[in-house]
């Protein structure tokens, strides 16, 4: 009997070690993948923020600069109406003037022709003496084309002032016509925006959801560090130590201080600590400046990156830069050369 039981539990072992054994598998094989997904989630994530908020940051570039040029051609506007009336105002003077002239040169003629009692002109030719007649004559003739040539002058100033006039009012139409294509321009931009932000709003949601787990991986996707290998003695009297002060500060986006950056906001942000002013974008802050070779960098020092120069960090020695990086990364340090390079500024 024993002989029959033993095969029995052999087997039953051996089922109860194959099952073991395949939920082992089972749960590893669950196990991998879930931990791949994870990783592969974050990667994902990732790329997807990196495109969005390159697509963010250019077009928050694009409007800002577009919000200058708009401001820029308002004063123009403003300068061109300012002309407008001031030519206007030359014309109806112009116009007064050659009506008033017009009076006076009728008059003469009047005296001159009609032989008018009531002038003065004409009361002088009333004299018995006919030389002093013919003298007299020949002073109202004097008088007449004096009058009509001072007549021919304002008219000439006059058509002038209504040229000047039709001239500075096409100005000021061409100025208003190119404010109005500007803020249709800014009408598109931030529909486009709107769309962007939706998908930003989106991500957000996702870094925000992230556990503990993913987000030591999220965060680690971007190879940044609060601790700077640098000696801050170096650059504590400038931009640098400023923008070094806010290592943690949140990102915000469009942000530019005291509590949350974005990257061209941080480094406006630390230029007014020390007193200078600097553009607000990117774009600008690059091509505000002057160009350094990489080799020549100092902290303090802008670094562009990217095409079209949406991101900006700034240069603190010992080949690193602080920047604001994008959302759910606070302030922090990262390579030089950890992101494409395209442009360096001074200031």
């Amino acid at each position: 009997m024993s002989k029959r039981v033993l095969p029995a539990a052999a087997l039953v072992a051996a089922l109860a070690v194959t099952s073991v054994s395949g939920i082992s598998q089972v749960v590893a094989q669950e196990a991998a993948p879930r931990q791949e997904s994870t990783t592969e989630d974050v990667d994902t994530l990732v790329e997807r923020v990196g495109e969005v908020a390159r697509k963010v940051s250019a077009k928050n570039e694009e409007v800002k600069e577009l919000e200058i040029k708009l401001e820029d051609k308002q004063a123009e506007v403003s300068d061109s109406e300012r002309a407008a009336a001031d030519a206007q105002s030359r014309a109806d003077d112009a116009k007064g003037d050659v009506s008033a002239q017009q009076e006076k040169v009728n008059g003469i003629a009047q005296s001159r022709y009609r032989g008018d009692s009531r002038s003065a002109v004409s009361g002088a030719l009333a004299a018995e003496d006919p030389s002093d007649a013919v003298e007299r004559m020949g002073y109202l003739g004097a008088l007449s084309r004096k009058a009509q040539r001072t007549l021919d002058a304002k008219a000439n100033a006059a058509i002038m002032a209504e040229d000047e006039k039709h001239e500075a009012a096409a100005a000021a139409d061409k100025v208003r016509e190119e404010k109005k294509a500007l803020e249709e321009q800014r009408e598109v931009l931030l529909r486009e925006k709107e769309e962007l932000e939706k998908q930003q709003k989106d991500i957000e949601k996702q870094v925000d959801a992230l556990d503990e787990q993913q987000r030591k991986a999220w965060e680690s996707q971007f190879g940044g560090t609060d601790k700077p290998k640098v000696d801050l003695g170096e650059v504590a009297d400038g931009a640098a130590s400023a923008a070094l002060s806010k290592l943690g500060a949140p990102y915000g986006w469009g942000a530019a201080g005291p509590d949350q950056f974005d990257c061209s906001g941080l480094m406006f942000w630390a230029y007014q600590q020390i007193g200078k002013s600097i553009p607000r974008t990117s774009q600008a802050q690059i091509a505000g400046g002057t160009s350094v070779p990489l080799e020549d960098l100092q902290p303090g020092d802008i670094v562009g990156y990217y095409p079209g120069v949406t991101h900006v960090g700034m240069y603190i020695g010992n080949g690193q830069v602080v920047h604001a990086s994008t959302y759910g990364v606070p302030v922090q340090v990262v390579p030089l050369k950890s992101m494409p390079i395209t442009g360096t500024a001074r200031y």
